[in-house]
């Protein structure tokens, strides 16, 4: 049983897979029966999603290249094998960025000669792609691994002293308990099954439709008491009327599904018929030539040098792929609506190396700007809203397909969503990160596999399914932008939120042991994890166990320099101060036959070339493309 994921023929790569324990975590779940270390899972995982992924090389002497090291041990909570996940889709990402430095034409790397530091051709060496599974690990929770002033997220967060520095896009949305706890899994009428709501940072309409409640009712002061008066409201009702009420609605909400359940829907069996790196030709579209990468600027070899991205998106899931692409060298213009709220903290870390702007797309002005300015230009569109919402404001793919024909050059439209294409009965529905995790049976598991009763499930304790979309999106990207250059056309690349759990809870990728989970813990002894907790509670919790622990807490140490998992800048657009975020976790090392992985290749990123900048920090005037 289980998703019947979209794949190829059985190949030797999947028969490889250990046996499998059913239902340990519930109904659809697949458990190891031998352990596997983090960078060995990494290393089998890139095979696995290498040879699912159309369009991705299949070939040995390009495969090999790729490397995963690490420590065996698993650093976050859970069965879910998050990580080696993380790992092997950077090490694609890595790979195809490879291929494009190719295309290029910069096959040979270049490293440090003599005391000079000269970057110079190595003819006999190879580039490698190194992936840190530790990197990845913490890349998992990077939207909380910032510095300012050499003081940590976390510390200034505890203190109260990170809103002050940080222009407010959040207006308000957590501003008293009960909106941030609006955002929650909560039990219902029925036994042993529990509800995700969401606020979609607007909790006021959704309590008062939903639940009869008042986001601002007196007397409740503390979290627990409003997670307990919001489960009394969710107590009263069905998880199926929940849902109605939301759908009616027009809001945010899932049912918590175990994976089975999911897989048996009507919505799970259509998204697993894509696979989950989806990228499609759109030979509707006016045919366009290939159109080969532009030159390289001076004294610059990144892979995506001279390709400029527009992005229209929020929160992380989107943000991280436009992050992802600037860090390989590309411009990328983020846009942002004045009237949508975003989390203001996300500013540190997801606006690095890009631009940012506020355009309002129901003006005109504003709307004429980036439609006869900005898109004509733009290789690649990047938005994160629901289907069909961008097209009243002539954004929509067939939108931009057209402008792509008439000026023969090809686009890629590069969307992410919660639950997928649009052949899926939910495609149209919103969702965030935290519906995603309910709706595909992770949440369920996460539940399971901490001996909570009564069926509660809990949420995955870091933005994990939201950061994998980014790379996924990413990658999609880079494997389009390379097809555009030797094949020509426009590309439509899709996202899905929930596609990511999918594959993780598949039984290809498997589930770590009750012992392995058991094992970590102990190490860690993270702090409590329960249904109502918000994923920014829980990733508090996931940062100060690790700052408990002597190793992880010197991997997160933002002061080493070059050696380092951090990259700074002396002063930033927050306050002036001096800003650190943690480096893209793709790596290119410069390796000779029998050197192993070798010395850092020189010259082409992937690194971010400006600290990041608030939202909206860019004018009209002064923006550049």
């Amino acid at each position: 049983m289980g998703c019947e994921l979209l794949r190829p023929p059985a190949t030797s790569i999947l028969t490889m897979d250990q046996d499998r324990l059913p239902d340990v975590y519930g109904p659809g779940t697949f458990t190891d029966a031998v352990f596997s270390s983090v960078p060995g899972d990494s290393a089998r995982i890139f095979r696995l999603l290498a040879s699912q992924t159309p369009g991705f090389t299949q070939d040995e002497s390009l495969l090999s290249r790729v490397t995963f090291v690490g420590d065996s041990d698993p650093i976050i909570p859970g069965p879910i094998k998050s990580v080696p996940i993380a790992a092997a889709l950077h090490g694609m990402i890595g790979l195809v960025a490879h291929e494009i430095l190719s295309l290029r034409g910069v096959p040979n790397p270049r490293r440090t000669t003599g005391k000079s530091g000269d970057p110079a051709a190595a003819p006999t060496a190879s580039r490698k792609v190194a992936i840190n599974t530790n990197h990845a690990a913490l890349w998992l929770a990077s939207v909380s691994l910032a510095c300012l002033d050499g003081e940590s997220f976390s510390s200034l967060a505890r203190q109260g002293r990170l809103r002050p520095m940080l222009p407010d896009w959040e207006r308000g949305w957590q501003s008293n308990a009960m909106r941030l706890r609006a955002t929650g899994i909560y039990p219902t009428k029925t036994p042993g099954r529990w509800y995700s709501l969401h606020g979609s940072l607007d909790q006021p309409p959704m309590l008062k439709e939903v639940l009869d409640i008042d986001a601002d009712e007196p007397g409740i002061d503390t979290h627990a008491d409003a997670a307990s008066y919001i489960a009394a409201a969710t107590q009263l009702h069905s998880p199926l009327e929940l849902e109605m009420k939301n759908i009616a609605g027009g809001f945010c909400g899932s049912i918590c599904f175990t994976p089975q359940e999911w897989c048996d829907s009507t919505m799970g069996r259509a998204l697993a018929r894509h696979p989950l790196v989806n990228v499609v030709p759109q030979t509707h579209g006016i045919p366009t030539g290939p159109v080969p990468f532009p030159p390289f600027p001076p004294k610059e070899t990144f892979p995506l040098s001279g390709i400029k991205v527009i992005e229209l998106t929020r929160i992380i899931a989107g943000p991280q792929m436009g992050a992802i692409l600037s860090s390989l060298g590309a411009s990328v213009i983020r846009i942002s609506a004045p009237h949508l709220r975003d989390i203001n903290s996300l500013q540190l870390t997801l606006n690095a190396g890009k631009q940012t702007m506020s355009l309002d797309l129901r003006d005109s002005s504003d709307r004429a700007y980036l439609l006869e300015n900005l898109l004509p230009q733009a290789d690649v569109f990047i938005q994160g809203f629901r289907p069909g919402v961008l097209d009243k404001y002539g954004l929509g793919l067939n939108d931009l397909l057209k402008m792509a024909g008439e000026r023969k050059k090809g686009i890629l439209y590069v969307t992410e969503s919660c639950y997928g294409p649009v052949d899926g009965v939910y495609a149209s529905r919103p969702g965030w990160q935290q519906i995603a995790d309910c709706a595909s049976g992770a949440a369920h598991v996460i539940g399971r596999s901490l001996g909570l009763g009564d069926g509660e499930c809990v949420l995955p304790a870091l933005p994990i399914s939201d950061m994998t979309a980014g790379a996924v999106g990413a990658l999609g990207a880079l494997m389009a932008l390379r097809d555009r250059a030797t094949k020509g056309g426009s590309y439509l690349v899709h996202a899905s939120i929930v596609a990511g759990n999918m594959f993780a809870l598949s039984r290809e990728v498997g589930l770590y042991s009750t012992e392995v989970v058991a094992k970590c813990k102990q190490r860690f002894q993270w702090g409590e994890m329960r249904g109502q907790h918000h994923v920014l509670d829980l990733l508090r919790t996931v940062l100060a166990a690790w700052e408990r622990d002597d190793v992880v807490r010197e991997l997160l140490r933002e002061d080493i320099g070059d050696e380092g998992l951090f990259a700074s800048w002396e002063k930033s657009a927050f306050g002036g101060r001096r800003l650190s975020v943690l480096k893209p976790v793709v790596r290119f090392r410069v390796a000779g036959l029998g050197q192993g992985e070798g010395e850092a290749e020189l010259g082409v990123g992937p690194e971010w070339k400006t600290p990041s900048v608030p939202h909206g920090w860019s004018t009209k005037h002064d923006v550049t493309f």
